[in-house]
């Protein structure tokens, strides 16, 4: 049987999967089982901001895989110490929790948002107020947070206590936040609706209620952070600080890891038996994030999307029927005048380019930190291509 048909018969169908077997990667481009090449422009959605099987992290994880690659939480794991004070000092929070997505992050950080008001003598404070068009996982509670009933409908109950605003939508935030507000959490921009930035009244506004309400800010940066937007961090952008931050994609360099950040009061409020994952901060996960941190930090790589997206923004608006171009850095959309998006992405897959589309009328563009403005050519030629 095919890799396809094996997939057909044996793999829950939880994605609408398109026909093509990736086998090989290297930098910006993947092969698949005929031997055609793609160029990404996806990256595993985000995942692969060092390109495809970057070379020290490579490296880090062949040498990590031979010497130990998993003991117990029960026990001090040397390479997760070394990058959580990695991402304490990047990140200016103070202390990490480790686990192996955004959603469990995600999940972390509200378990301690609601511990916190208890521990502050105030168990009425529960509500976790996010914004619509969010998104901030598939677990139970994720989908919760995530603003989109599309995401929700079929798992009814859902957890109690989540409030939904407009995103962007100041009024609206002052107006539902209250005596019972126990978080706030946003996107510093939302990518899977369409690649939407906050507006810096908006985040400041959350830190102000959050400040006023005894109320914790959470900054889901899965895909915002390490060097996607231009910054090592979104929130950078807008010179407001979290309480707590999230990160998992890059944050591997394409190897599965997450992470939950904390400052203040909300770094010592998990205690032993409150939270675990087991293979979180596993020493294989955790040598493989040093060693691509350190690459995107160090090797110029979060400059380079700012001057390559700035460039791919502005090819991106040449092309016809876009009516808008938005994003930060190398996280970016272009919306369509027409409902062509998913024609164009399955059009461009045949002719070696990888995109995707949000909404029938929406492009998001997430390539590799190290694209090169040559390759962005390559792609809007493909893309004015496949337009015809």
């Amino acid at each position: 049987m095919t890799t396809i048909e094996l997939d057909n018969q044996y793999v829950m169908h939880t994605y609408g999967r398109l026909p093509v077997v990736f086998v090989r990667g290297e930098g910006c481009f993947v092969y698949d089982d005929t031997g055609k090449e793609y160029l990404d422009f996806l990256a595993g959605i985000a995942v692969n901001g060092l390109g495809h099987c970057p070379p020290k992290v490579v490296e880090a994880i062949c040498n990590q895989a031979a010497t130990l690659m998993h003991v117990s939480n029960l026990y001090y794991i040397a390479p997760q110490a070394q990058l959580a004070k990695l991402l304490a000092d990047l990140s200016g929070m103070s202390k990490a929790f480790f686990c192996n997505s955004g959603a469990e992050a995600n999940e972390a950080a509200m378990k301690i948002a609601r511990k916190a008001t208890k521990m502050a003598g105030h168990p009425e404070k529960t509500e976790i107020i996010t914004a619509l068009d969010s998104f901030h996982g598939r677990t139970l509670a994720a989908i919760t947070a995530t603003g989109q009933p599309k995401y929700q409908k079929y798992f009814a109950p859902l957890p109690p206590d989540y409030k939904y605003v407009p995103y962007n939508d100041v009024e609206a935030l002052k107006a539902m936040a209250g005596a019972r507000t126990c978080a706030i959490m946003m996107e510093p921009v939302q990518g899977e609706s369409g690649v939407h930035p906050a507006t810096p009244e908006f985040l400041r506004t959350a830190r102000e209620l959050c400040d006023q309400l005894g109320a914790a800010l959470i900054f889901d940066e899965v895909q915002t952070g390490l060097g996607r937007t231009g910054r090592v961090f979104g929130y950078q952008h807008f010179d407001v600080v979290p309480d707590i931050m999230t990160l998992a994609k890059t944050l591997g360099g394409g190897f599965p890891i997450g992470a939950c950040l904390a400052k203040g009061k909300y770094a010592d409020v998990f205690e032993p038996g409150d939270h675990a994952a087991t293979f979180g901060g596993n020493p294989l996960a955790c040598a493989a994030s040093i060693a691509a941190v350190t690459e995107i930090v160090e090797g110029g790589w979060v400059e380079n999307a700012t001057k390559v997206g700035a460039y791919l923004m502005e090819q991106l608006a040449t092309l016809p029927g876009v009516t808008e171009v938005r994003g930060l850095g190398l996280m970016i959309a272009a919306e369509l005048e027409k409902p062509v998006a998913k024609d164009i992405v399955t059009k461009a897959l045949s002719k070696g380019l990888i995109l995707n589309a949000t909404s029938d009328n929406v492009l998001r563009f997430v390539p590799p930190l190290i694209v090169t403005e040559d390759l962005v050519d390559k792609a809007i030629a493909i893309i004015r291509e496949v337009q015809q």
